[in-house]
């Protein structure tokens, strides 16, 4: 089985070199890795051109996608990857030896069209200490082998049988634009079409954390680009078929959440700022989901 490895990357040369190292290192090694710049200026290319002049246990292949936006960017990385599974991870992350063998592993074992595995953050030590209580970075994870739910489904850390995967218009919708929920999108649409995406618990990469997202700012956003994701595919029928109940039910319960939300991070304030933080970010994640229902759209990437 060939093995392409797709990554989208955007200014982040040393992370990249990085991630690089790690690649060539791994267990079972990709026999491609397609790297697509969508830095008009090519700034990850001298890295790449290092990498490729030191490294010969995968071929390497490098595109620059001028025009900003993530999907439009993994589009490219599909259509130059040749392989059988196509897996994809992020330009930030890490990939310890065994990672890219325990995803084809599981897939086999589970009879899968999909594997995805835990993103675990790491924050550094230098970050404020609410933060570091909070677990304001870590993702939701599961027993290896069970399906992954549709209102789960992610990149950053998945492979995927090439056959569905581009069977799939695009594959990546290029309307999320500089949004969020591009990923989620494309899993979703093969999971409804019946592609078996399960989990792998031991296929763990990591993600150290910039210090740009180390603020409450940044955390915020990104709740209330997560909410408005959720709401947009919870009322394109994504998740289950949709009715007019269905859609008021989701507007009331956001506003009463968002509410509740509010007034919690007042009372849990003196037990901590990151309590009342954390309340702060539900609130903004219902926010979220009620801005979709008067056509608001959040690009967290712009």
């Amino acid at each position: 089985m060939k093995i392409s490895l797709c990554i989208a990357t955007y200014k982040r040369a040393e992370r990249l070199a990085a991630l690089l190292s790690d690649l060539e290192m791994q267990q079972r090694l990709p026999d491609e890795v397609i790297i697509v710049d969508n830095d008009p200026a090519g700034s990850a290319r001298a890295v790449v051109e290092a990498h490729a002049a030191a490294n010969k246990a995968f071929a390497l292949k490098y595109a620059i996608q001028p025009e900003r936006g993530i999907a439009i960017t993994r589009n490219l990385t599909v259509a130059m990857a040749s392989g059988d599974w196509v897996a994809f991870i992020d330009d930030d992350e890490r990939a310890p030896p065994a990672w890219l063998a325990q995803l084809l592993e599981a897939a086999r074992q589970h009879q899968a069209d999909g594997v995805l595995g835990p993103v675990v953050p790491v924050v550094p030590e230098t970050a404020p200490a609410w933060i570091r209580r909070g677990g304001f970075y870590d993702f939701p994870r599961m027993q290896t082998g069970g399906i992954v739910p549709l209102n789960r489904l992610r990149f950053g850390n998945v492979i995927l049988r090439g056959e569905p995967l581009r069977a799939e218009p695009g594959p990546f919708n290029v309307a999320y634009g500089l949004m969020t929920g591009e990923d989620g999108d494309l899993l979703s649409r093969m999971a409804n079409k019946g592609a078996r995406i399960i989990w792998c618990d031991e296929a763990i990469v990591h993600e150290p954390i910039e210090p740009a997202r180390l603020s409450f700012r940044w955390i915020l956003r990104r709740a209330l680009s997560g909410g408005q994701e959720f709401a947009r595919k919870s009322l394109d029928g994504t998740y289950a078929r949709v009715t007019l109940l269905h859609r008021a039910r989701l507007f009331l319960q956001a506003l009463a959440q968002m509410l509740v939300a509010a007034v919690l991070a007042v009372v849990s304030l003196p037990a901590g700022r990151h309590r009342a933080a954390g309340w702060l970010v539900r609130a903004s994640a219902n926010l979220g989901k009620l801005s979709v229902f008067w056509g608001w759209r959040y690009s967290l990437y712009a």
